[in-house]
């Protein structure tokens, strides 16, 4: 069952693809000029956040505006909300290009120029910009409700994944390049970039880091689920144990992957993703010598705000001796 009370609904990539492709290329121009802002380690200030409606920037401010964007993909909409006024569009266009003139005619109405560049990015086949995509779109409101559903369930789990862990964790959100829900955890430690890679992945490769997130798939890895990968890949990743039942590695792509159908199946879905990070951490401190003390109990906000300092450092103790006696208890420590 999911946080709602519902069990997840069923899907699948090859029923999701064409509005999947359409949202990808859509959504990435607003995503555009989040790459104004200051770069953060692992690109954490081009997120967008899931919200109760669909996907948004964060607040932006420049050139004498503030706005931010919100593809409201339940209502079928995108809102420029600025700080002189707003402007709703339609998302559904007859195709990429149509979608782009209108957003941009919009905008320009704040005071808000185009973006820096219009070239649709990790999207293989596709062309070479958003203002030459003409192919014909259908905006198909059942299937985003599907879309924002698993990116809500999969954005809750992750959060409450990422919530003790004490070193640097941009915000979870969608990397509207890849257009996966991504959640890094980020360690000081100094690696090399793999060569002839694109700039930016260049730079999210900078210092070793874990992450674990969702993704719809694509044409090449049809894979709707949950994945995860450990940089740089340490080995000993074969033959583990995942946390959840159908959980697997994957060597070929370098992932470890937990199919939707699985994760559907499992009695607390949002659990189920936590146990799924723990056991990738846990991987990683293995493995790659990663520091187990980097993660603190989980605890709610009421307990926090309610418990003296000392009693609060006591749990977290007990924690991680918790933690090392359940890795020497399985053969691990």
């Amino acid at each position: 069952m999911s946080q709602h009370g519902t069990a997840p609904p069923a899907m699948a990539y090859e029923d999701l693809a064409p509005m999947v492709d359409y949202v990808n290329r859509v959504v990435q121009v607003a995503g555009k000029y989040t790459l104004d802002e200051p770069f953060e380690v692992g690109w954490g200030n081009i997120v967008l956040d899931v919200t109760p409606r669909g996907l948004c920037t964060r607040t932006l401010r420049r050139e004498g505006v503030t706005f931010r964007v919100h593809y409201r993909l339940l209502d079928g909409d995108v809102v420029i909300e600025t700080d002189s006024g707003s402007r709703t569009l339609p998302l559904a266009h007859d195709s990429v290009a149509s979608f782009y003139g209108a957003f941009c005619r919009a905008a320009g109405e704040f005071g808000i120029r185009p973006p820096h560049t219009s070239l649709i990015c990790e999207i293989p086949g596709a062309p070479a910009n958003l203002e030459g995509d003409s192919a014909a779109r259908t905006w198909d409101a059942g299937t985003a409700r599907l879309m924002w559903t698993a990116l809500d369930l999969a954005a809750g789990g992750l959060e409450a994944w990422q919530a003790p862990f004490l070193g640097h964790r941009p915000r979870v959100g969608v990397m509207w390049g890849g257009f996966d829900l991504s959640a890094t955890r980020w360690r000081e430690q100094p690696t090399v970039p793999e060569p002839n890679r694109p700039p930016f992945q260049q730079n999210a490769q900078l210092h070793a880091y874990v992450s674990v997130g969702f993704s719809f798939g694509d044409a090449q890895a049809p894979h709707t689920g949950m994945y995860a990968y450990i940089w740089p890949q340490p080995d000993g990743l074969a033959n583990r144990s995942w946390g959840v039942k159908g959980a697997a590695w994957h060597p070929d792509a370098g992932l470890v992957r937990l199919p939707w159908s699985a994760l559907r199946e499992t009695p607390d879905p949002r659990q189920a993703i936590v146990a799924f990070g723990d056991a990738v951490y846990d991987a990683a401190v293995e493995t790659a010598g990663w520091p187990p003390g980097l993660v603190g109990p989980r605890v709610d906000g009421w307990y926090m705000s309610t418990t003296p300092s000392d009693v609060v450092q006591h749990r977290e103790r007990e924690h991680a001796e918790q933690r090392r006696r359940d890795q020497q208890g399985d053969g691990r420590g």
